[in-house]
This record gives C-alpha cells, sequence and structure tokens, in this order.
C-alpha cells in the first residue's frame, strides 16, 4: 500500500516522484473554482458544473495545438483537443436541441463520422481555437438558457422521454467529471502537471 510520501513501504521517497504543491495547476488560494459552500438546488448544480468546466479549462491552460492534439495511447484517440469539441457538443446536444428545442447540428459530429470530434482533433493552431470558441460559446447558451429558466422542472425531449432541467445538470456535472479524469491522465503524460 502506498502512503502520502508516494513509496510503498513508506520510507523516503529519496528520487521517486514527489506530489505536492509545484506539480499542481494553482495554489488552493488562487483557485478560480467554487469552495463547495452553495446553497440551495440551483445554485449546487450550476455551481458544480461551472467547477468541472473551469477543470478542463485549466487542464488545457498553456499548451500549444502540438500538445492539445497528443493521443493517450494506442488505439485510443483520446486528446485534450478531442474533449474540448467533445464537450461543445454535449452542451450543444443537452442544452440546444433537447432543453431549447433547437434543430441545428452538433459540431463535429456528421453522420459519416460519429467520432469525429476526436478525429478531428488535429495539432493546428485555428483548429483549438476554433474548438475553444465553440466551446465558450455553448457553455455561454447553456448558462444563459439555466440561468432564464423559470425552474429545475423545465423539461425537453429525448425520444418520446420528458428530461428536466435537474436531470441534465446532473448528468452534465457526470459528463464533465468523467472526462476531467480523462484530462488528468492527458496532461500529466504532457508534461507532468498533476491534481486538482
Amino acid at each position: 500500500m502506498t502512503d502520502l510520501t508516494g513509496t510503498e513501504d513508506g520510507s523516503s521517497p529519496s528520487a521517486e516522484k514527489k506530489f505536492g504543491w509545484s506539480d499542481m495547476f494553482v495554489r488552493p488560494d488562487d483557485d478560480p473554482r467554487g469552495d463547495s459552500g452553495f446553497v440551495g438546488e440551483r445554485a449546487t448544480l450550476v455551481g458544480y458544473l461551472r467547477d468541472q468546466r473551469l477543470t478542463l479549462e485549466m487542464k488545457c491552460a498553456g499548451l500549444d495545438a502540438e500538445a492539445m492534439a497528443r493521443r493517450s495511447v494506442p488505439p485510443s484517440d483520446l486528446s485534450l483537443l478531442g474533449l474540448v469539441r467533445h464537450m461543445s457538443g454535449v452542451e450543444h446536444r443537452w442544452f440546444r436541441q433537447v432543453l431549447a428545442g433547437q434543430d441545428v447540428p452538433r459540431p463535429y459530429r456528421t453522420e459519416e463520422d460519429r467520432d469525429a470530434d476526436f478525429n478531428g482533433a488535429v495539432a493546428e493552431p485555428e483548429v483549438v481555437a476554433e474548438a475553444w470558441r465553440t466551446w465558450r460559446a455553448e457553455v455561454a447558451f447553456a448558462e444563459r438558457f439555466v440561468a432564464e429558466a423559470p425552474g429545475l422542472d423545465v423539461t425537453g425531449t429525448v425520444g418520446d422521454e420528458p428530461i428536466a432541467l435537474r436531470a441534465v445538470l446532473v448528468h452534465m456535472i457526470e459528463e464533465y467529471a468523467r472526462h476531467n479524469g480523462h484530462a488528468d491522465f492527458l496532461r500529466e503524460r504532457i508534461d507532468g502537471r498533476v491534481g486538482q
């Protein structure tokens, strides 16, 4: 069993990698995310989702196009850029299509290539810039939709089934949390940055 020093037997870590503030993105006092002290259901759901979105941004901070597009390990096509593009599509699907009822095509994904958000994540600066523009636009739409919704019981439709805004917010937190776990490993592989 590994203890907090990072060694198997609890002895001094010596030359082994030490985990600590030096490899983390920000010190706790500088963290832009909330302290989880949200009050009320809407504030809690919105707050946790905001923090998950900020986490994805933090995981990608300071990287060039090559690093953003770097794949994990074969045969996976997972990359940080692919995750940004994928989450643009997820935001779009749930807030524009399902809840707002807009009949607009999802970014990146096509009938011919349902994994285009990952497959098209190439190491070109404009591809990265466009991915961030799209993601930020979808997040802004979602935030406006939630802020203007009269309550969390507002519903959209998936197939023939209704789904409440409340359930969509929980699903989005789950979706970001899952992919932020992927982002942890992707970023650590790129430059050793860990945590948070």
